[in-house]
């Protein structure tokens, strides 16, 4: 049985740690990632696509965006630290954008990676627009300037270093006959699994990477147009319903839009959004999160609704 994750202690040393303790986490967070093929626990790894078993329960967390008291409430309320501790088939899915817009981002990075690095087996960090290629970031992208103000004249090690984390994080994650998890939207073109495993080495000559990490859905339209974001699409239930029935799937679970209750649900109920930060500038009412046994098959969204937790 591994140790017991003493939460209280990570965010202690994430406020307190310096510049050189936090880029030695984060490289050591890189080195894991990097080296994750094949059979690791209960994940396939092929690429930055990984192929979740069936088992155990899944702690589901959308986007959080430096808000470090919603990742911990989130944290204490589900009781996954512990959860991790005491059932190796246990698994906590981050689906992206950890930093930007709110002041903690470096503290949230900090408490993913310590996380990260205690239950390697465990814990799964994909790739939101927020950590995305240098062609394709978010505006703005404040991040730099907060770890100006963490870290001081030292900031450019600390990003630098953040940044090289972005390019290993995972595109998506597959549960067969369940669910695909993404950040933003499913790539049209997206054909087999290594076309998502893969979409980072193929970007930017095909789109599948902006897809994934920028694309929202729409019920105006049945198939695809032009996004108000800049990139990525926006995308309708045609697409949705091929997507899922080419992989097998019942449901998608992503993030990337704010959601005034914490999530939605579109696509008569194939697509369950979850937004997991609260306050401005989003000033959404509540954030939300999934907790789900992964055993359990679900041929709707509406049968997750018990499963989401607001706060």
């Amino acid at each position: 049985m591994q140790p017991k994750a003493d939460l209280s202690k990570i965010v202690k040393e994430a406020f307190e740690v310096s510049c050189e303790g936090f880029c030695q986490v984060a490289g050591e967070a890189v080195r894991l990632i990097e080296g994750e093929r094949g059979k690791i626990g209960n994940f396939h790894v092929l690429g930055r696509l990984i192929k979740l078993e069936p088992v155990g329960e899944a702690l589901i967390v959308g986007d959080l965006h430096g808000d470090l008291e919603s990742l911990i409430d989130i944290l204490k309320s589900s009781g996954f630290p512990q959860k991790l501790s005491q059932d190796e088939n246990a698994v906590a899915i981050f689906l992206g954008d950890y930093g930007d817009r709110g002041y903690y981002s470096a503290e949230v990075y900090y408490t993913l990676l310590k996380l990260k690095l205690n239950f390697p087996r465990q814990i799964i960090l994909m790739r939101g627009n927020h950590e995305g290629p240098e062609d394709l970031m978010a505006s703005p992208h404040d991040l730099p300037w907060q770890f100006q103000s963490r870290f001081d004249t030292e900031w450019m090690k600390a990003y630098t270093q953040i940044r090289e984390l972005f390019n290993c994080l995972y595109n998506a994650v597959l549960v067969e006959d369940r669910y695909l998890m993404v950040h933003g939207g499913p790539p049209p073109k997206a054909k087999s699994l290594e076309d998502l495993a893969y979409a980072h080495v193929r970007h930017p000559k095909e789109s599948l990477l902006e897809d994934l990490l920028w694309s929202d859905p729409t019920d105006a339209i049945s198939e695809t147009c032009a996004s108000p974001r800049g990139a990525g699409k926006l995308f309708g239930e045609k697409v949705t319903n091929e997507v899922l029935q080419r992989f097998c799937v019942k449901v998608l679970i992503r993030g990337h839009e704010p959601c005034q209750e914490g999530y939605k649900i579109d696509h008569n109920g194939k697509i369950l959004t979850l937004f997991s930060r609260k306050g401005p500038p989003y000033f959404n009412e509540n954030g939300a999160y999934l907790l789900v046994q992964l055993s359990q098959k679900t041929q709707n969204t509406t049968e997750l609704i018990k499963h989401i937790h607001k706060f």
